[in-house]
């Protein structure tokens, strides 16, 4: 065993990728550099010189080596694409929607697409254009599947389980989980560190986690999202209430199995989203809860999310946009209050 940063677990995830498979490749603006950052957030850090072929600088142009990694996969390799900042993707979309996540469909299953796409979310200080959570803007594409770890341990397992899929995936990792150090570090980040085993392992697609059990109140998150619901959740107990914090992680496919069982067992439900209210992530999941386990509810999914904003630049107005600690709590005493 080993304890590591989710930076620092990606990276041996992309290393031990590279050598157990040689159609394992990065590409990615910055990922390259002799001695170098290893990208924004140093995920990639020192890969150039293990592997100087396979770790390829692209210009800043995400329609391009977006491009360049869907006709790779197509032809038998599993590129990983890294961009600097999830909001590039838009500059990407045509290459995601229209042909990753689609030429399985229109090749009548003769074609697949094995490429991750990495990309960082979540406001950090940098404004509007490199703040957004963008995981509203894929769940609902078919085709693609859709993963945002909490963890070091599922940060690792989630990207080697991509990899090794025979469809594309999208990874949302949050910038101020990832624990890079040095000239790279972020402020105001939260350990997000794990026990990582030495053998190899992968987290499923398609599943989520629950990390604290409770009986009265599930609260359901993802990224950094998740370790405010579980700190929520701490001040809960220490009014009596006991809270299920599930780490959602996979949110396109989603675990409705375990959620199901939660919300059989507390009926009530707090969602806890770092995106903009209106048309996020959890008016999908409180839509899923509603129509799949409506009839074991005993009040409305509470949905507790950011504005409906463009992120601030300035910081007292970003720490006043992002979900916090006091909100889920009332979200829960909502829930908790209601038909009482």
């Amino acid at each position: 065993m080993k304890h590591l940063t989710i930076a620092e677990a990606l990276r041996e995830a992309i290393t031990e990728e590279m050598d157990r498979d040689p159609a394992v490749f990065c590409l990615g603006e910055d990922i390259g550099v002799p001695g170098g950052f290893g990208g924004a957030f140093t995920v990639t850090l020192g890969l150039e010189q293990r592997f100087p072929d396979r770790i390829l600088d692209t210009p800043i142009a995400e329609l391009g080596f977006f491009g360049a990694a869907v006709g790779a996969a197509m032809m038998g390799m599993r590129p990983i694409a890294d961009v600097q900042y999830s909001d590039f993707l838009f500059l990407a979309m045509d290459q995601i929607v229209n042909n990753a996540a689609k030429m399985r469909y229109m090749s009548g299953g003769t074609l697949s697409v094995p490429v991750v796409f990495r990309a960082p979310v979540g406001a950090t200080g940098r404004g509007s254009q490199h703040a957004q959570n963008m995981e509203r803007y894929f769940t609902g594409i078919p085709g693609l599947k859709v993963v945002a770890p909490s963890n070091a341990y599922d940060a690792k397992g989630l990207l080697k389980a991509a990899v090794r899929d025979n469809d594309p995936v999208l990874i949302f990792e949050h910038k101020l989980l990832y624990g890079s150090k040095g000239a790279r570090a972020e402020s105001g980040t939260t350990d997000a560190s794990s026990e990582i085993p030495d053998e190899d392992y992968t987290v499923p697609i398609g599943t989520a986690s629950v990390v604290r059990p409770g009986d009265d109140v599930t609260i359901l998150g993802w990224l950094l999202m998740l370790h405010t619901a579980k700190d929520a959740a701490e001040h809960l107990a220490a009014e009596g209430i006991s809270a299920e914090v599930i780490d959602v992680r996979s949110l396109a496919p989603i675990d409705w199995a375990t959620i199901g069982a939660s919300v059989a067992k507390t009926g009530r439900v707090v969602i806890v989203d770092e995106g903009p209210k209106t048309g996020g992530v959890a008016a999908e999941l409180a839509a899923g809860i509603t129509e799949r386990f409506g009839d074991l509810l005993l009040a409305p999914v509470e949905r507790v999310a950011s504005p409906d904003v463009p992120v601030p630049f300035a910081p007292a107005l970003e720490n006043a946009y992002r979900p916090d600690t006091p909100r889920i709590i009332a979200g829960a005493h909502r829930t908790l209050a209601w038909g009482n």
